[in-house]
């Protein structure tokens, strides 16, 4: 069936060309956006025209006339195609149209007797001949896996997909314009990295031919960040993309976008209202409310979110006290959680991601974690066994992470070295970066990180499910050969 389409309109083709039509046509960039040009109609003025161009997504041919619906990025509507409008050139090229090809017109613009703003056309331009069909439905591609492998079609016969994707990208213009109105500079640092840190995961492995060495695609530009804090910048940020050789899920693809912060003299508390400042703003401007769905759940981004701590959480949802490690590690094995081979905070940390992240749906800033998890965090004055650390959860997901930073030289290469010799709970760093141990010791001011799931936020504003569905072009297995 499909090479007899194909077939079909490659004859189409080849007699375009014979009209002496270019079947690819030039630039034509005199088109106004459809959006545009059904807002800015009158009923009541005469005389109004107009140009747009956009790939067709429906045709009624009813002889003499045809109907037919253009689409371009702003929207829809309807181009009216009649033999008497047209010279006899454009009329054959009419005949010879396809779902899926992309066309420009221009004509007078009226609204017609079934009130749908339509334009006349006078002149008609083919810019590109389509030879691969449309999928049949053209108000929606319904399988998952060719949405996915082949976006583009996804795009073109989803407008609700397409929606997503342009609101991602205001949502993640909202930050930025939070993180400027706050003198935030935006800044850019290495993806290639020759020591991988600042996350724990584990990396994936490139080589570099000229200098015959290997590099690392980065789990996370935290280190070179706080380096910039030493040099004088007081508050940065990247949008960036880190690669982490992990695998997939419907809140997990190995490339994704994190919107990582620094501030000098700041905090983790700073870093909490700004962390409410970035989401409920994106809530409210972009999506156009506080409260938005999340499937059957009504999430409230309302600044003011509950704090509560760590150890709390878990001795309300687990029964447990987080230093108790004979209770842990019973409690682990009552949930078959494998225990025997983990440290005690890395134990902890499995039942509280079993028993206590369940009940996070409403924005929960969970505060004060084990110092054991958090190497690159400052500690609390009045009890170094607790680190300075949140992570916010929404709708059961963790979308953020910030410390107060850790500027102790001495400190820092502790904690490193305790992981190269495999004392350390968390699998963050595995070796010494003796540059940025160089970097505190010029001086790094006390400072408040943030990281931010991009993606993860997105899905959420969006009420989406699956990180699949807000990256354009995700991870996905290889596809089996039929």
């Amino acid at each position: 069936m499909l090479e007899k389409v194909q077939a079909d309109r490659l004859a189409k083709l080849e007699k375009i060309r014979e009209l002496g039509v270019d079947p690819y046509g030039e630039s034509y960039d005199c088109a106004g956006e459809i959006a545009g040009i059904l807002s800015s109609y009158e009923d009541d003025v005469e005389g109004q025209s107009a140009d747009a161009a956009g790939r067709l997504v429906l045709i009624r041919d009813m002889g003499k006339l045809i109907f037919a619906h253009i689409r371009d990025q702003s929207g829809q509507m309807q181009i009216g195609l009649r033999k008497n409008a047209l010279d006899e050139t454009s009329w054959k090229l009419v005949k010879l149209l396809d779902l899926g090809d992309i066309v420009a017109v221009a004509g007078p613009l009226q609204r017609t007797r079934t009130g749908e703003i339509t334009i006349w056309a006078e002149r008609l331009t083919l810019l590109c001949k389509s030879l691969n069909p449309m999928p049949e439905k053209f108000h929606g591609l319904q399988d998952v896996e060719t949405r996915y492998r082949q976006r583009y079609l996804d795009l073109m016969t989803n407008p609700d997909t397409a929606a997503n994707f342009v609101k991602r990208a205001a949502i993640v213009e909202q930050f930025r314009s939070v993180l400027k109105d706050r003198s935030f500079m935006e800044v850019e640092t290495p993806m290639m990295q020759s020591l991988y840190g600042g996350a724990a995961a584990k990396p994936f492995t490139t080589h570099h031919n000229a200098l015959d060495r290997d590099l690392y695609l980065r789990i996370s530009p935290e280190l070179y960040l706080k380096r910039l804090l030493v040099g004088g910048f007081e508050k940065v940020f990247e949008i960036n993309r880190n690669f982490r050789n992990e695998g997939l899920s419907t809140k997990h693809n190995p490339e994704f976008t994190m919107l990582e912060l620094y501030q000098s003299y700041a905090d983790y508390n700073v870093m909490m209202e700004l962390t409410e400042k970035l989401m409920s703003s994106a809530a409210e401007k972009v999506c156009g409310s506080l409260r938005l769905p999340y499937g059957d759940t009504e999430i409230d981004y309302t600044p003011g979110w509950r704090k509560v701590s760590y150890a709390e959480l878990l001795s309300e949802h687990a029964g447990v006290d987080m230093f108790d490690s004979k209770a842990v590690r019973a409690k682990a094995r009552q949930l078959d959680i494998e225990e025997s081979n983990k440290d005690d905070a890395i134990v902890v940390d499995d039942i509280f991601e079993t028993l206590v992240e369940p009940h996070l749906v409403q924005p929960t800033f969970v505060i004060d974690y084990p110092a054991d998890l958090c190497p690159l965090t400052r500690r609390k004055p009045d009890n170094p066994a607790i680190a300075e650390r949140f992570e916010l959860f929404i709708a059961n997901m963790e979308i953020a992470n910030a410390y107060t930073e850790l500027n102790d030289p001495a400190v820092q290469e502790a904690n490193f070295r305790r992981q190269l010799r495999g004392e350390a709970s968390d699998e963050t760093m595995r070796v010494l970066d003796e540059d940025f141990i160089t970097a505190l010791r010029h001086g790094m001011p006390p400072a408040g990180g943030l990281g931010l799931g991009v993606d993860r936020a997105v899905m959420l504003l969006t009420n989406t499910h699956s990180i699949r569905d807000v990256v354009l072009f995700p991870m996905l297995k290889a596809e089996t050969k039929q």
